[in-house]
């Protein structure tokens, strides 16, 4: 193999995945909001213009991280839009208020994502505009959840199962951007990159501080868990008593991105060497902790 190869399962349209010429570090590189292929009947449905959708969008995060499979690591990338259906959450966490039917038992509609209107299926989107002019029947949601939020799990789950056979260990990284405006710290201070690992639960504070390290010497205001400790991801799949570790990385868009035209800045190629580092320093570091502990 040549290099790395782009593989798309049969539900065509789901996701992107890439793997690597070699799996040779035990991480997995995950993108579940980069998404901005939007349906037509979802952009139909909508009260909102397809620019101010993309607002929820963690835009380019898939191209920042891409070099991950060149480095020995899998990337996943979702390629439906986080405003039409987010990964990040449980199966069913949805707003009854969003519904023109009755909601079944199991369905969570009590947790905080839910309040703020960010369940799996959104009702706002990240600046706070109502998305559908009209109420959704359940079944929209089920079509939803098992045609798009299952084959995204099923493959990740698969990764990282696949990690941890060849190596004992895995450390998925959850890869997003987040609103500048969402950024600052105490009030003083405006974050370039939040780390986030559920206060301390889904990864081995070793590798979270190797990677705090790593990007504050290449000049990065680092913040972790503040404002963003971590989502369903982060929080589902890191076990470090079971050898499955996760760290979510939030990228301020401003540093990328100008936020209003969607465009890319012209250090864009830059913030995409320094995460290309990044990996590659925690694929070390991981490798490190792996010796150390067998």
């Amino acid at each position: 193999m040549d290099g790395p190869e782009w593989r798309r399962p049969a539900n065509d349209g789901v996701l992107d995945l890439r793997q690597p010429p070699r799996h040779a570090i035990p991480l997995v590189v995950a993108s579940p909001h980069s998404g901005a292929d939007y349906p037509q009947d979802f952009l139909a449905a909508a009260r909102l213009d397809p620019l101010t959708l993309r607002r929820s969008e963690d835009s380019f995060v898939d191209e920042i991280f891409a070099a991950a499979p060149d480095l020995g690591a899998p990337l996943i990338a979702a390629r439906f839009p986080r405003a039409y259906l987010d990964v990040n959450r449980e199966a069913w966490e949805l707003d009854p208020a969003m519904f023109a039917d009755a909601l079944p038992d199991y369905v969570n509609v009590r947790s905080p994502r839910v309040r703020m209107g960010l369940g799996t299926i959104a009702r706002v989107v990240a600046s706070g505009e109502e998305i559908y002019g009209e109420k959704l029947c359940f079944a929209e949601a089920q079509e939803r959840i098992e045609s798009l939020y299952r084959p995204y799990h099923a493959a990740l789950r698969a990764l990282i199962e696949e990690t941890e056979g060849d190596f004992g260990f895995c450390l998925v990284v959850d890869c997003h951007s987040m609103p500048s405006g969402a950024c600052g710290m105490n009030g003083r201070e405006t974050a370039d990159i939040v780390l986030g690992d559920c206060h301390g639960v889904a990864c081995a504070p070793q590798l979270v501080e190797i990677a705090r390290q790593f990007l504050t010497r290449r000049g990065f205001v680092v913040s972790l868990n503040t404002p963003y400790a971590g989502g369903f991801t982060t929080g589902h799949y890191g076990r470090p008593r079971q050898r499955r570790h996760a760290l979510q990385i939030e990228i301020n868009r401003a540093i990328y991105m100008d936020e209003q035209s969607f465009r890319r800045r012209p250090c864009f190629a830059q913030i995409c060497g320094e995460m290309a580092e990044l990996i590659a320093r925690l694929g070390e570091a991981s490798q490190e902790r792996l010796a150390q502990t067998c």
